[in-house]
This record gives C-alpha cells, structure tokens and sequence, in this order.
C-alpha cells in the first residue's frame, strides 16, 4: 500500500499569496501582475516580492497612481486572452476604477455574446486596518457581491489564500479576491505540493451543536475567538467561513442551521443590504421552521469610521458584541 505524506509548513499570509502568483506564473505564461508599487518595491504588502527579478518588467508591471486607466488595460489585456491580476494596494481605491469593473469585466461576456472572456482577478486589501480614517476603512465585498457577472472570494487564513487565489487565476470569469492588511503577517500551515480549492464552497472551521456563526475574512479571527470563549461557558458553536461571497455556500450554513436552531452573522460591513442582510433572509426563507430564536447579525457601526482608537474598537464586531448576540439566540 501506497503512503501519501503531505509536507505542511507554516507560512505568513502574504507568502501563500505570493507562491500562488509565482506558481500560476510559471505554469502559464499569459499571467501577469500589474498594480501600484508591485515590482520595484516589491509589493506594497510585500506581496510580491522578488517577483520582478524572476520574471522581468514585461509580467511584472508598476503603474502610476491611476487605477481606472490600469484596471482598464487589464481588461483590454484579458479580452484578448492574457489573464491579468490586477493589484489595487486597497480596494478603497477600487472606487476610482468601479466603472471597469462593473461596466466592462463584469458584463463584457454577455454583451459580447459569449465572444469574450475576462479571466482576470482583482486583488488588495479590504476593510479597516487601525487607524487609517473614513476613507480608508471601508468594505466593500457587498457591493462586488451583487453584481452579476463576478465572483467575490474573501480568505481568511493563508492555506485557503493560496488555494482559492489559484483558482482564481486559472478561473474564465473576472473574479475579486479582497484580503486583509491585517491579515498579511498571519502564518499558518500550507502544504508544499500544488492544490486548489473550489470556488463557492465554505468550510466549516469549528463544529458545534448549540448555535451556528457565519463569518469570512479577517472578522472569522472574532468568530473563532468568540466560539472560544463560549466554550468556556459550555455554548459550543459551530462556526462556517464562507470563504466566498458570490457565489455563496447556502447549503452549508443551511445544513448546520438545521443542526443547531439558531444563527449569528458576523461581518465587517454597514448594516444595510449587507452579506448578512442577504443570509439571513435566505436561512429564514429555507429553514424557518428550524429556526429556535430570530437570526441576530452584528456588523460594524452605522456611520463613516472615525481616527480614533476608541472609535474603531466600537466599530467593528469584536467578542463581546458577538458573544452578547449568540446568549441572545440562546436566550441566556
């Protein structure tokens, strides 16, 4: 009998990013990078780094400050059968290039008839990260989410990083892959040899019987911390990272929603018509008779998010604030 020995290592974030890209690079020579600062200074992230020394000026490209004029090359190189990835060093900025998003990669196959694909993937940093100020802390993943045509992914940990970005890449549509600046310095393990994982599937992280947590991106660190927690208090939750935001894994939180009788939605992003607006609503219209108490989300504050640290803690969902919605479901 035959033993496979999958060699795993811990690896930083910004690494398994970084080995997807080289490795998609290597495999196809259509895969370039291009974005802000990626090749001689190797990455506003350091993502990127050593990159151009491997493959040259001509796959790793720097642009000036110019994300519409860029994300439009990149979809005129993907009309014409390059796969670009694109870097925007945040998805804040992404608002100066929404319209080739939205307007070209987004529709181009439909209203070419099927003559043209748009494999390409947006990539950068999403949501708040300290104390940036109001225009430099926001999430978008919702508002990609609900534009047919793209597919939204939002890793949380670097072993889905890499496989869901190599999927990415090698995926015909235009896809967003949204990271976290705060996440870039987190390691954990990745196996050496090639894998991918498919889009649109969740995983479930921590299993449970008393209550499901739905979470993704960096706010599943809140999820998992909380889970840990409650623990101590004998609450044991089930915890799903969504992993990608369109398509989304319904089936999975519905199955554990039937298992569990009650759901909490966690995510960093306004209230209104947010990811958790749209869980909610499906859970309620599948599995409403499962359902023990209301669906409870938590989400950031109403408002722009300020400079203050004390601002920025009250804004973002954190343990107590989620802690406080499972015992509610609970009612403890």
């Amino acid at each position: 009998m035959q033993h496979l020995f999958v060699i795993m290592r811990s690896i930083q974030f910004r690494e398994a990013l970084r080995e997807a890209l080289n490795e998609e690079m290597r495999r196809d020579p259509d895969v370039f990078l291009m974005g802000e600062e990626v090749a001689e200074y190797n990455g506003a992230y350091k993502v990127s780094q050593g990159m151009l020394e491997e493959f040259g000026p001509k796959r790793i490209i720097d642009t000036p400050i110019a994300e519409l004029g860029f994300a439009g090359i990149g979809v005129g190189a993907a009309m014409n059968g390059l796969r670009p990835v694109i870097e925007f060093m945040t998805f804040n900025f992404s608002l100066v290039a929404i319209d080739q998003v939205i307007n070209a990669a987004a529709k181009m196959y439909q209203m070419s008839g099927g003559q043209f694909n748009i494999p390409m993937v947006f990539r950068g940093p999403t949501g708040s990260a300290g104390q940036l100020g109001a225009q430099h802390s926001q999430a978008f993943e919702n508002w990609y989410a609900n534009c047919p045509g793209l597919k939204v992914i939002v890793p949380s940990n670097p072993y889905d990083a890499k496989g869901l970005l190599k999927t990415a890449i090698r995926d015909n549509d235009p896809v967003i892959f949204m990271e976290s600046e705060q996440m870039y310095g987190d390691k954990g393990e990745v196996p050496e040899e090639e894998y991918l994982i498919p889009i649109g599937v969740a995983d479930i992280k921590r299993a449970g019987s008393d209550v499901t947590i739905v979470s993704f991106g960096k706010i599943m660190k809140v999820a998992l911390a909380t889970a840990e927690e409650l623990e101590k208090e004998g609450i044991s939750c089930e915890v799903i990272d969504l992993r990608t935001v369109r398509p989304i894994d319904y089936e999975t939180v519905i199955n554990s929603v039937k298992k569990t009788n009650r759901l909490v939605v966690v995510e960093e992003a306004w209230p209104l018509a947010a990811i958790s607006s749209e869980i909610a609503y499906m859970v309620q219209k599948v599995a409403f008779d499962y359902l023990d108490a209301p669906i409870k989300r938590v989400n950031t504050q109403d408002t722009p998010l300020g400079y203050a640290p004390t601002f920025v803690q009250e804004f973002l969902p954190n343990v107590e604030r989620v802690s406080k919605a499972v015992k509610e479901v609970l009612y403890r």
